[in-house]
């Protein structure tokens, strides 16, 4: 087995050699606790919560009352034109903003006739769980209370997951691949595992991949509150997402977004590009299972995570950090440090483990590319950040967690995790250059 497992580690270096690179150039964040690349790491460094009680709308008929909001999100800094902002609702405004952050953070202007790329070598992969939802549920309180006729006739083009994908691609002129994929809390990380996949195979030389959800409105929020899927600390809103923590009671939602620009390595360093990281690998698998119980024992999560390391060519020892999916729900969080466990045995209780989403909670189908985002970050800036409101350590989650004011550390290697109802399982690995 040994020997076969070192024969198809060399073939697959083989094939590394043949396949392009894939860097990270460009990083667009709309986030709780941060907007744009600069605004997302001083959220990170600042350590808080950015749960609050909702005031988006009235939540007292629900179990749970408390989100992570976007606050100070100016849709007019990005759409400069009026007509044009109307026909997005806050889902297309989401992932339209963060498009133009990534390619602003990344000095790439497509209309320069200097721009390496054509329109057909750029494309967009978007992940969401709920895409336009909300929007659709804002509409119908219009239709029940004024009729067919006061409903806006951008509805049907903005409640499917595509609408924010294909908003970037129109406003941007991207002829190459488009995609949006609702594969749940795992949507932003498969997003940019497939769009990876496409640059690594030479079917694109540039993708703008992530995620986006824009979930705050009361029937999609409610529904989650019967399920009683979401933590009811309605009293500490700050302290109810404690992933791994012995007192959690639940996830907290988000709205969001994160679209990194990705590009080929060759054509990056042609450009001079700046440079976060690399996308090294990446695994998903379905744990078929229960649709919103994770499958004991996390084996098909920890498969994910293998498969990722063995297309990044690399073993459990040579990952520095572990970005976890750690959603604070009593299950999750438990199956996740026995999946772990599986794959790096003893190393497990020694490699760096962090959930960032005390912090900005979980935007569902964006947590991925948030988190992937914050990854890139990790490299840029040599910090690892903590794990917030882990106080009680439950004894089931007994990794090396980060607590406190996080680790000043530089590492090559991270392993980043995304887990969501249905038991869709999706690991990325990502590397320094």
């Amino acid at each position: 087995m040994i020997q076969d497992d070192r024969l198809k580690l060399e073939q697959l270096k083989e094939r590394g050699q043949r396949e392009k690179r894939v860097v990270i150039t460009g990083i667009g964040a709309v986030t709780p606790i941060g907007v744009g690349q600069k605004g997302l790491w001083e959220g990170i460094r600042r350590g808080q919560s950015a749960v609050q009680h909702i005031t988006r709308f009235d939540p007292s008929p629900f179990r749970s009352q408390i989100a992570a909001q976007v606050n100070d999100f100016d849709p007019h800094e990005w759409v400069h034109e009026g007509k044009k902002l109307r026909r997005l609702d806050r889902f297309s405004q989401f992932g339209l903003a963060s498009a133009l952050m990534a390619l602003d953070d990344a000095g790439l202007d497509l209309k320069d006739p200097a721009n390496p790329y054509s329109p057909e070598e750029i494309g967009c992969y978007i992940g969401t769980a709920l895409g336009g939802i909300s929007y659709a549920e804002e509409q119908h309180e219009v239709y029940l209370r004024e009729g067919i006729k006061a409903v806006s006739p951008m509805l049907a083009l903005s409640i499917f997951g595509g609408a924010a994908s294909c908003n970037i691609a129109i406003e941007l002129g991207l002829n190459g691949p488009n995609m949006a994929n609702a594969n749940s809390c795992a949507s932003g990380a498969i997003a940019l595992g497939e769009a990876f996949r496409l640059i690594r195979r030479g079917e694109a030389r540039a993708m703008l991949a992530g995620g986006v959800e824009a979930p705050l409105a009361p029937l999609v929020y409610g529904s989650f509150s019967v399920i009683k899927a979401m933590s009811s600390a309605n009293e500490t809103p700050e302290l109810a997402c404690r992933p791994f923590d012995l007192n959690r009671d639940g996830f907290v939602m988000a709205e969001g977004s994160a679209i990194l620009l990705l590009e080929e390595y060759e054509s990056a360093q042609a450009r001079s590009a700046p440079i976060y990281g690399e996308i090294l690998g990446y695994g998903t698998t379905n744990d078929a299972y229960h649709m919103t119980a994770p499958l004991p024992g996390g084996d098909q999560a920890a498969r994910s995570i293998r498969m990722a390391l063995y297309e990044a060519g690399l073993g459990p020892s040579d990952i520095d950090y572990i970005n976890a999916h750690a959603s604070s729900t009593p299950l999750n969080d438990k199956t996740e440090t026995q999946a772990i466990k599986t794959v790096f045995g003893e190393l497990a209780y020694h490699v760096p483990v962090s959930g960032t989403k005390g912090m900005h909670a979980h935007a569902l189908g964006a947590t991925g590319a948030i988190e992937a985002a914050i990854c890139s970050l990790v490299f840029r800036h040599d910090y690892l950040p903590p794990t917030v409101n882990l106080r009680d350590r439950d004894p089931d989650c007994d990794l090396a967690y980060i607590k406190g004011e996080g680790l000043e550390q530089k590492v090559d290697y991270i392993l980043s995790n995304s887990f969501g109802f249905g038991g869709i399982n999706a690991a990325l690995v990502f590397g320094r250059i």
